[in-house]
């Protein structure tokens, strides 16, 4: 097998990447100011966790029912997941978490009441509709319309001969997919869903224009309070690149194991 370009280099990017973060974290420890900043934004690590796992968990589980529709044999289910999925790919994610913050939150709360009245019950006010969640929900929302397309293409990557030699031996639709299918398509899914990962920790930064006090909110506020945007800034990029950068090197060894395995 013919070599790819690269394939063997030796990763000077990381050793410089991590000499680099070798002396931030040096001065981060040495300097009272840089302590002090780093001790407030970890304050705001686990939220940004939080919200990656929750929201991505609940993306992958909409993506996978997208993608089974799409492949429907019911054309109105096959032409709602390609509309959802067109429209939602066509907002931004900025966009699009407003929208749900500020439309679509109200407009739940709204049916919500009107249920609750409709049985006797006392009605909830949108405040108390928790703006994590709204972010939550937008996230799912915005990335579950990738990973649809993530989870379709790996699912039509299995030879349809294995699906039919299944229905040959007798097994049901359910149990083709879930025996036969999806752990096949995992292998081609899995390397795709890991950049999708990578990319929601990023874009979890979007939560703070809403106030949810993630990494980037905190960074904001202690900014804002002692003016000191260039130590503030380092420290936050920092945090973001730690988890990013870690998160792609176990990407990386799973897709060559993955790759080995074949």
């Amino acid at each position: 097998m013919r070599e790819r370009p690269g394939e063997k280099d030796f990763p000077w990017w990381l050793v410089i990447l991590a000499a680099t973060g070798a002396v931030l974290f040096a001065q981060v420890i040495a300097d009272e100011l840089y302590s002090d900043v780093l001790e407030t934004l970890m304050k705001g690590v686990g939220l940004t966790v939080f919200v990656t796992l929750v929201a991505f968990s609940l993306a992958c589980l909409m993506g996978l029912l997208l993608a089974m529709a799409s492949m429907s044999r019911w054309i109105v289910a096959r032409q709602a997941a390609r509309l959802y999925v067109e429209v939602v790919r066509g907002v931004p994610i900025l966009v699009l978490l407003l929208y749900v913050a500020f439309v679509v939150a109200p407009a739940m709360v709204v049916a919500v009441n009107w249920v609750l009245t409709s049985l006797g019950g006392e009605g909830i006010r949108t405040r108390d509709f928790s703006l994590l969640w709204r972010a939550i929900i937008a996230l799912t929302i915005g990335y579950s319309a990738f990973i649809a397309e993530v989870f379709r293409a790996g699912l039509l990557s299995v030879p349809e001969g294995q699906i039919e030699a299944a229905e040959a031996l007798g097994l049901s639709p359910w149990q083709r997919f879930r025996l036969v299918r999806l752990p096949q398509a995992l292998r081609v899914i899995l390397p795709p869903l890991g950049n999708d990962f990578i990319a929601m920790i990023k874009d979890s930064s979007l939560v703070s224009v809403l106030g949810v006090t993630d990494i980037t909110q905190l960074g904001k506020v202690t900014s804002a309070g002692n003016f000191r945007y260039f130590e503030t800034y380092n420290v936050v990029a920092l945090l973001y690149l730690v988890m990013t950068v870690t998160l792609s090197l176990a990407l990386r060894r799973l897709e060559k194991r993955l790759g080995a395995g074949r």
